[in-house]
């Protein structure tokens, strides 16, 4: 089979070919027709012996550490399922399903064109009327969304300020959080006025200029600091403290890059106590976000639709910023649509 995947210690991403996974017992497999990019992804393909490292993504219940190669990039998958491993399974072969691979092993992530995963995983089938395209492109961002304004409390009227909004977990909790009327306020780098405010920004800031420019415009509309913190790209604790100090006495600011913890010296803070945020996927979660989608609750935004090879490619892109919404990868062509 086809897939991305890091070959040797700090190698870089490319195209292999790869054996077919055996599931095994109480594990699927699935034929991989679409997979989403995430930030995670290549900061673990930087350094995918990491594991529960303190940088970026990581910070997810249930994940071990990482060893062996070749080792497959990428957790967020739909497809179908093409085989059933040994012991009673709730899916059956044909199943349209997505998710997130929960515990990776050497060879098994999901830019390829099969992945195995435990059927106690964050898997969940796709329902009717929901493409696979769109399906692949909620697992991580999307259960990160939910809980990150979970962990806020953010409610009617409060004030939120999201730092890297234009991604997409910023995309999603941009729409989740305005729906709950909370105020967004969405720092993003470049002109993103229309698509965020389409997304439901009360306000967006563009930082392109630099992280100086943000304080000010912060401060002009909310001298008293806003009411949550919602910092999804830095990972220096000192621009992180920096962002900290714009949230008022008693709000809460949670960082999704580990700089909560990095940043453990009270000395760089003048806002409240860093909360480290960790992301804890379900099939439950997964239920409930496909049917938001369904429902027209939310959107998904997808920004671009890549063939498999030109992953590596759009990983490089995405380290070096700037991320809008959702990139996903085409592994079947024509196959994703599903209609019940």
């Amino acid at each position: 089979m086809r897939a991305v995947a890091v070959t040797a210690p700090l190698g870089e991403p490319m195209l292999v070919e790869l054996p077919k996974p055996d599931p095994e017992m109480g594990e699927v497999r699935v034929r991989i027709e679409y997979a989403a990019l995430n930030p995670y992804d290549w900061q673990r393909a930087d350094d995918p012996a990491a594991g529960l490292s303190p940088q970026g993504f990581p910070h997810v219940q249930g994940f071990p550490h990482v060893q062996g190669f070749p080792h497959v990039v990428g957790v967020d998958f739909a497809g179908r399922v093409d085989m059933v491993g040994r012991g009673p399974s709730r899916f059956r072969v044909g199943d349209p399903v997505f998710g997130r691979v929960a515990h990776p092993s050497p060879g098994g992530g999901a830019y390829a064109e099969y992945v195995s995963v435990h059927q106690d995983s964050p898997i969940a089938l796709v329902p009717s009327g929901l493409s696979l395209k769109v399906a692949a492109a909620l697992p991580t961002a999307g259960t990160a969304a939910c809980q990150i304004l979970a962990a806020l409390g953010a409610g009617e009227g409060d004030c939120l300020l999201i730092v890297g909004a234009a991604g997409g977990i910023g995309s999603y909790l941009t729409q989740l959080a305005s729906a709950r009327g909370v105020r967004v306020l969405a720092a993003v780098r470049g002109d993103e006025r229309r698509r965020m405010s389409i997304l439901g920004a009360a306000r967006t800031l563009d930082v392109s200029a630099g992280p100086e420019s943000l304080p000010a415009a912060v401060r002009e509309s909310h001298p008293h600091g806003v009411d949550a913190l919602a910092d999804l790209v830095s990972e220096a604790p000192e621009a992180f403290a920096a962002h900290t100090a714009l949230v008022r006495d008693g709000g809460v600011a949670l960082t999704t890059r580990g700089a909560g913890a990095k940043a453990g010296n009270r000395a760089l803070h003048t806002g409240p106590p860093p909360v480290d945020f960790r992301l804890a996927p379900s099939a439950l979660l997964l239920d409930a976000l496909a049917a938001a989608v369904t429902s027209g609750a939310f959107v998904v935004p997808i920004d671009f639709e890549l063939p498999l090879e030109k992953a590596p490619e759009a990983l490089a892109q995405n380290r070096a910023g700037g991320a809008r919404g959702k990139t996903v990868f085409v592994l079947r062509p024509g196959a994703g649509h599903h209609t019940g």
